[in-house]
């Protein structure tokens, strides 16, 4: 049976070796005193322990708090400072103030740059989605200066002005028109500037321009339709269906009709007949020769051949206008003396 550490009993005194004069009662007091406190009690009939269960000690090392294993030295080197306690300080700790303060401010110096690494490692996206953003924003305000600076410089003045769809008007006269603005910047030229400059031609219907740099203007002009000739008593003007005066010719151009509506120009029967004029499919228009309107509800065309034509109100005109070249063909207006298209579904030839 084991015992417990540091609980053996003394070895037996060797036989033959002399005894100290009054060690003997002392011993055997001490012995079995250290037997009822220490060790348990034997049993009758249990053996002795023997040797083999005896278990050695050993002192327990010290570890101190940095890590270190400190030994119990009862008897201190000479120049290193110990413990209360009586253990052993480490060889590495500072051994004066100065030293304290220099470990102390090296301490500090690798904590703030261990905390400036952990900064730039948790920040690292946004540093990253900052550089992207001022990039991004950078490149577009060095865009927008180049543009700006781009537009309103000499390069974009304006050197060319091209013309197209003008067939009445002069090209040359509409160029004219825009010499106070050559040498502006393109993007400086306003819309109220092409107003200004094309207000002067009444036989422009719309434009639209284009610029094309560095510096060409395009007006693209769509001219106004003439739907007739009106006698006015001073002479014969060509207009369009607003009543705008287009040419003033001396005899009735081909293919334009003589219109005469009650009220003039300014009258509804005017409207009604220059609407039923622009209906009619290019077959048809080439044969007309007049057209009378009394009032908005009695227009009348005249052909040619000779035939008249009884339109109504200008009111469904384009179906009226499919059922006369219907009519146009199957009865020639030189065969009949008049076509009534007033409605559409029930015409009539007569």
């Amino acid at each position: 049976m084991k015992r417990p550490q540091g609980f053996d009993q003394p070895a037996k005194r060797r036989a033959g070796r002399p005894k100290p004069a009054g060690a003997a009662p002392a011993a055997r007091e001490s012995a079995a005193t250290a037997t009822t406190a220490g060790a348990p009690r034997r049993t009758a009939g249990s053996k002795p322990p023997s040797d083999r269960d005896r278990v050695a000690t050993e002192p327990i090392p010290v570890v101190a708090a940095s890590g270190s294993t400190l030994s119990h030295t009862p008897d201190a080197e000479p120049g290193r400072p110990a413990s209360a306690s009586g253990l052993a300080v480490p060889g590495d700790l500072p051994r004066d103030a100065r030293s304290t303060r220099r470990a102390l401010a090296a301490a500090a110096r690798e904590r703030r740059r261990y905390e400036r690494q952990e900064v730039r490692r948790f920040t690292k996206r946004s540093r990253r989605r900052r550089l992207v953003w001022s990039v991004v924003l950078g490149s577009i305000a060095a865009l927008v200066v180049v543009v700006i600076g781009g537009a309103y410089s000499p390069l974009m003045a304006l050197r060319d002005v091209r013309v197209e769809g003008a067939q009445r008007i002069p090209a040359t006269e509409v160029q004219a028109a825009f010499a106070g603005t050559l040498g502006t910047p393109l993007p400086l030229i306003a819309s109220a500037d092409v107003h200004d400059a094309l207000s002067a031609f009444p036989l422009i219907e719309t434009y639209s321009t284009e610029t094309i740099p560095p510096g060409t203007l395009v007006v693209r002009i769509v001219e106004r339709t003439p739907v007739g000739v009106i006698d006015t008593g001073e002479g014969l003007e060509l207009v369009d269906a607003a009543g705008v005066v287009i040419e003033r010719p001396e005899t009735r151009p081909d293919g334009q009709p003589l219109i005469e509506a009650e009220g003039g120009i300014a009258g509804e029967g005017f409207r009604a007949a220059a609407a039923v004029v622009r209906s009619l499919p290019p077959d048809v228009r080439g044969q007309l020769v007049g057209v009378h309107a009394a009032t908005a509800d009695d227009v009348r065309l005249q052909l040619a051949a000779g035939a008249t034509v009884v339109w109504g109100s200008a009111e469904e005109s384009a179906q009226k206008a499919a059922v006369l070249a219907r009519l146009m063909v199957a009865a020639p207006p030189d065969t009949v003396a008049s076509y009534d298209v007033s409605s559409p579904q029930s015409a009539v030839t007569r």
